[in-house]
């Protein structure tokens, strides 16, 4: 056993005099990077906020318009910059209407912290006004069971222990929500006592870490099956996001791809991670999949089927791996050879497939110690021959439309088609972070949307919430000030939260919202058309009252403009809006008039009606 030296643990740590608990998160929060929190104020977070106006050299709280959208803010922040996202709210039901933003930035691993104000701990249990302890209402509880950690601080001694173990959970790989509730007495308590100072950590390493490891005798494992089988695969989740943003990293993946001629498809919310212009890109499989995948994957139980397979950070979820028209959780996913899975979850390996190589690991080192193993690797005769055969059977596949409705996409009717709507968006895209709502807006973005990196899509299918979107466009803005940021988004999910314009216009913030405006809950509508004939009887049942969201968005400081006349307005519209955004930083809105009659090929197989006798 071995013990630290003075002069290690001097060099770990600082001295600072002593401080509030509302002094002293600021400064854990400046050590972690943080310089945007979103939030709104309130009588339960008073040291906190009186820190933040005394602190305006060192943070930018971003005041929104609800809980919800400001976790949404914090959320996209993160997924745009890396940096942790924080959310600010007080007590009762303001905290509570936090949850719903924090529990989908659990979901899409997105590092969050949300920090919520609490009453005076010496009133808990007496029916303060908002208390969220002992009224019925239990704000600690409801976390707990939302995001990864959460705790309430009992006192100013326990803050350090209990502040440090929420950011290494929010820090953590993969990344994970995180939440502190701080009553209000003890945040405008001392730390120590009187005339005493505070042992500070010099830097975020001295009380976190990240894994950096793999299995490397299971990566090479899974690098001979791929390289011995006759139609292997790759399939990249969101937790290879981080790894392949890294230039270097993705270049050597595209070549290791490109040489051994093993395709890549993608989840949903993986999508574009791997170049969909690459000539090893299938392209995103699982909801409103390309067609491609399908094709190349072939039938189970034939000579056809592919037989070897990578996943690399993906749980496998239900989306990810139910394709349009077929049934959930699909059997075709599994090989007829070796199933091999990655990711820094062990708990997540196996759950929904069976495999034959499970590699709990690191993404990026796991992508290192594969790439570092084929760079040595000269095929064989055999081996060489299939991978000819390969490119050869990858290059007849994408002879074939990618896309749900390729005559549609391509046209120009009016009212516009969404699939041609993507495509007008897709032609500006340049740069740029694209936040994609809940409703049908995912399925056409996904179907018709091509995505090559720098460019990034968002997306939010873990939880997919109403609202997601339009919050998280105005946080992705913030986090990227000099790059297109753009939402597609429904109308009734613009509605949930298109209040947030106004925080994107008081704080000058030129994000772009593209509403697909149909005046209708159409997703529902539409699948209840499906599942529950004749389509007449849902005509008209979740109308909306035909807003007039031009009005709406200029009312909170948007400009914004009508589509009716198809995408030749809508390109130039367009491209007015992200003229605007960038040199006014203002917030641009597009509400287009979209053909109500086609919808996404989601399938919906699993599900029947009853017949009752």
């Amino acid at each position: 056993m071995t013990t630290e030296t003075s002069s290690t643990f001097s060099a770990s740590t600082t001295t600072l005099p002593n401080q509030t608990v509302a002094q002293l998160l600021l400064e854990y929060l400046k050590l972690e990077g943080v310089d945007k929190i979103f939030g709104i104020p309130g009588g339960a977070v008073i040291f906190i906020i009186d820190q933040l106006r005394r602190q305006t050299q060192n943070f930018d709280f971003i005041v929104c318009r609800h809980e919800t959208g400001a976790a949404y803010m914090a959320d996209g922040y993160y997924r745009v910059t890396g940096k942790l996202g924080v959310v600010l709210t007080t007590a009762g039901p303001s905290a509570i209407n936090a949850v719903t933003g924090s529990m989908n930035a659990q979901a899409g691993n997105s590092s969050v912290l949300t920090i919520t104000g609490e009453v005076p701990e010496k009133f808990f249990g007496e029916a303060y006004l908002q208390e969220g302890v002992d009224a019925r209402l239990d704000v600690n509880a409801i976390y707990r069971n939302s995001v990864k950690y959460s705790t309430l601080i009992p006192s100013p001694v326990a803050f350090k222990v209990l502040i440090e173990q929420a950011l290494r959970d929010a820090r953590s790989i993969p990344a994970q929500a995180a939440h502190i509730s701080i009553p209000n007495d003890v945040a405008g308590t001392c730390v120590a006592p009187s005339g005493s100072s505070i042992t500070f950590p010099a830097s975020p390493a001295s009380y976190r870490a990240s894994p950096s490891a793999t299995d490397l005798s299971r990566i090479d494992r899974a690098f001979v099956d791929l390289a011995n089988a006759r139609k292997p695969l790759i399939f990249l989740g969101n937790g290879a996001r981080h790894a392949l943003r890294d230039g270097d990293r993705l270049r050597r993946f595209t070549e290791f791809v490109h040489n051994l001629a093993i395709p890549v498809m993608t989840t949903p919310d993986g999508k574009g991670i791997f170049g969909e212009t690459q000539p090893m890109s299938l392209r995103n499989y699982g909801m409103t999949a390309c067609a491609w995948p399908q094709m190349y994957m072939g039938k189970t139980g034939t000579a056809d089927h592919f037989d070897a397979l990578l996943v690399v950070g993906s749980s496998l979820g239900e989306l990810a791996t139910s394709p349009a028209a077929t049934k959930h959780y699909d059997p075709v996913l599994v090989p007829s050879g070796p199933f091999a899975q990655i990711d820094a979850d062990q708990s997540v390996i196996g759950r929904a497939f069976p495999v034959t190589n499970g590699i709990v690991g690191e993404v990026a080192a796991s992508l290192d110690a594969l790439l570092n193993i084929a760079g040595d690797f000269q095929p064989s005769p055999e081996q060489a021959d299939a991978i000819n055969t390969r490119r050869a059977l990858i290059l007849q596949i994408k002879q074939t439309s990618p896309f749900e409705y390729p005559d549609a996409r391509a046209g120009n009717a009016v009212p516009l088609h969404p699939a041609a709507a993507m495509r007008v968006i897709n032609q500006q895209l340049d740069g740029a972070h694209v936040f994609i709502d809940a409703g049908n807006c995912v399925g056409w973005s996904l179907n018709n949307l091509v995505i090559d990196p720098p460019n990034q899509f968002h997306i939010a299918l873990g939880m997919g919430p109403m609202g997601f979107g339009v919050g998280a466009v105005v946080g992705g803005k913030i986090g990227a000030p000099d790059a297109d940021c753009i939402a597609i988004v429904g109308d009734g999910a613009f509605m949930m939260h298109g209040a947030e314009i106004s925080t994107a216009a008081q704080n000058k913030v030129g994000a772009i919202w593209v509403v697909l405006s149909d005046n209708d809950l159409s997703m529902v509508s539409q699948g209840m058309a499906e599942l529950f004939p004749p389509a007449s009887d849902w005509t008209d049942f979740y109308k909306l009252g035909a807003p007039d969201l031009v009005k709406f968005s200029q009312g909170l400081g948007a400009d914004a403009v009508a589509i009716t006349q198809g995408p030749d307005q809508m390109a130039a519209e367009l491209q007015t809006a992200r003229t605007r955004a960038r040199q006014d930083r203002k917030p641009q809105v597009l509400v287009l008039d979209i053909d109500t009659r086609p919808m996404p090929k989601y399938g919906w197989p699993d599900l029947k009606a009853a017949v009752c006798s």
